[in-house]
């Protein structure tokens, strides 16, 4: 019976799991609750009640950036520790917190705080939900569009929802950023603890034929001893071409560029209300959510290469010129490009970096390439806010079309290598 039945498990697709739909449910509702925060709160609010320059705005937002990174790489590692329930639960609370300050607080001490604890709040989210998700060697295209597909919905409908509450008062955009944090947390309770985390790392070890052999000698040994090995065996177990590095900071780089000044750029340039904003995000965005699944199929068919060729090249061109144009409809035709461009990218991309990641250790590897591509994110942050005071709205956008040339490049590099050495 047992033998019947396994082929039909390992048919079902990995999201159909529980233990991953309740991740996915957390990550859309954490970046629900973040993308209101950061595009659609936090920088209107620093700007036009507290007065605070671009600058400063992309500093402050670069905190939160510094704090998710600061803490990827040890929670990824802490997943298989501890548990997914209790590394979960670390971040959800902090996030909570900083959801909290931002309600109830007005000063710009407080506001700079709330962005480091929620900085610090997200870490877990990422190396959590992407290794539940590639539990068993599945790291497909499909499955990473799925993956992004939760984040997507979550950050995109974050600021489109709440920018129809933030006309006049803020309070009842408060309300639904706490109701939405208090069913995460929820959602988090029901995660695996300890024992059942180490059970599916162990049978996902054992399944891809790489198991933990001496893991319980591993464990006598005292922790600064088991932390330096550690780091050695990562070291030895990462055999990717070197300019994969430069290549994952410059992705993130290119959007931390824009997180910072899109809704400045669409209020004080673009002239658009909230509500107008929320019609131009959603016309990026949906273009974008509907290519997710079909770009991932054809990344599990045909590849991830030329897909990520056309998505560089056209976020290249049209970055530069959603930051030149001021024409309204022809600024929404841009924008459903950018989305077009971001469909090929995000599931072909993830797919890629998936390839290089080895079987063991997968949650502390994420977290050390999502912090690569998070110190990305905090130095384009930083950069933004310096480029739009010191030479224009238009700047953020145009280096990052560059940034995105560059990628191309690299990525090309990348590849060739690949084909040589298969060769």
């Amino acid at each position: 019976m047992n033998q019947i039945e396994a082929p039909a498990r390992r048919k079902s697709p990995v999201w159909s799991s529980p233990f991953v739909i309740q991740l996915l449910i957390i990550m859309l509702l954490v970046e629900f609750v973040k993308g209101a925060l950061i595009v659609s709160i936090l920088p209107v609010y620093m700007g036009t009640v507290l007065g605070l320059s671009a600058y400063a705005i992309g500093w402050s937002l670069a905190l939160l950036y510094i704090g998710d990174n600061a803490f990827r790489s040890p929670l990824g590692w802490l997943i298989e520790r501890v548990g997914y329930r209790q590394t979960m639960l670390f971040g959800i609370i902090l996030t909570f917190a900083a959801v909290l300050i931002v309600t109830f607080m007005h000063h710009v001490g407080w506001l700079i705080f709330a962005c480091l604890l929620l900085g610090v709040g997200t870490s877990p989210l990422w190396p959590c939900v992407i290794t539940g998700a590639t539990a068993g060697g599945e790291s497909s295209g499909t499955v990473m569009s799925v993956v992004y597909m939760s984040w997507l919905i979550g950050i995109g409908s974050g600021p489109i929802v709440i920018n129809f509450f933030i006309a006049h008062t803020y309070t009842r955009a408060f309300q639904i950023l706490i109701g939405a944090m208090t069913i995460a947390v929820i959602v988090t309770l029901l995660l695996p603890g300890r024992k059942q985390s180490k059970a599916m790392e162990s049978a996902s070890a054992d399944a891809s034929g790489e198991g933990s052999a001496g893991q319980n000698l591993t464990a006598a040994k005292p922790i600064h001893i088991r932390a330096v090995e550690y780091m050695n065996k990562l070291r030895d177990s990462l055999h990717v071409s070197r300019l994969l590095y430069p290549a994952m900071f410059a992705q993130n780089f290119a959007l931390g560029l824009l997180t910072p000044i899109l809704s400045l750029y669409a209020r004080t340039v673009l002239h658009l209300t909230p509500q107008q904003y929320s019609y131009f995000l959603v016309a990026g965005g949906a273009v974008t959510a509907l290519g997710l699944i079909p770009v991932g199929k054809a990344v599990d068919r045909w590849g991830t290469r030329w897909l990520l060729h056309i998505g560089f090249l056209l976020a290249a061109v049209s970055l530069p010129l959603l930051g030149m144009t001021r024409y309204l409809p022809a600024v929404l035709v841009i924008v459903a490009i950018i989305g077009i461009g971001y469909a090929c990218i995000i599931p072909a991309w993830n797919a890629f970096i998936a390839e290089q990641i080895p079987k063991t250790e997968r949650g502390a590897v994420w977290g050390f390439f999502l912090t690569i591509e998070g110190t990305g994110m905090v130095l384009g942050s930083i950069m933004s806010g310096r480029l739009w005071d010191s030479f224009g709205p238009h700047m953020p956008f145009q280096l990052s079309g560059i940034v995105m040339i560059v990628l191309f490049v690299l990525h090309l590099f990348i590849t060739k290598r690949q084909r040589v050495m298969v060769r």
